[in-house]
């Protein structure tokens, strides 16, 4: 069953990193995450959110990364998304996602999702073709 515990919208900055990482270690704690676990997830937020806001960069204009933290019977969830900012005006999605591929290092790109995935228990990314959302999906099992 989904319980939705946060949600947090962050200019795509990376000193406000910190302030996604202190929510999920707080709700983490709550739910009986080890401090393990909680370093762990911390980590794997860092680099995803870095990869998020190096997607804004790439587009170019401001953005917003918005946090969402749900909790199921058995795990943590983070969903880390990359909006445009809510006072600018968003681009063609194709152009968006032409864009983000045609800018990325695949083998960077590659290399900061395979470090994501060895510090959660579950790990996607998709770009939605039609609105060129850049999602991240971060799952951590509570222990038991």
């Amino acid at each position: 069953m989904k319980r939705d515990l946060a949600e947090l919208r962050i200019p795509a900055n990376s000193t406000f990193i910190p302030v996604a990482k202190r929510v999920a270690s707080t709700l983490g704690s709550q739910l009986g995450l080890s401090l393990t676990d909680l370093d762990e997830l911390s980590i794997a937020l860092t680099q995803a959110c870095d990869s998020a806001i190096g997607a804004a960069d790439d587009f170019g204009g401001d953005h917003d990364l918005k946090l969402t933290y749900f909790a199921t019977n058995r795990a943590l969830v983070v969903d880390v998304d990359l909006l445009p900012a809510a006072h600018q005006a968003s681009r063609h999605p194709a152009e968006v996602v032409a864009k983000h591929r045609e800018l990325v290092d695949a083998e960077m790109q590659r290399l900061a999702y395979e470090m994501i995935r060895c510090f959660v228990d579950d790990f996607r990314t998709q770009i939605e073709p039609r609105t060129g959302q850049v999602r991240f999906r971060m799952v951590k099992h509570l222990a038991g």
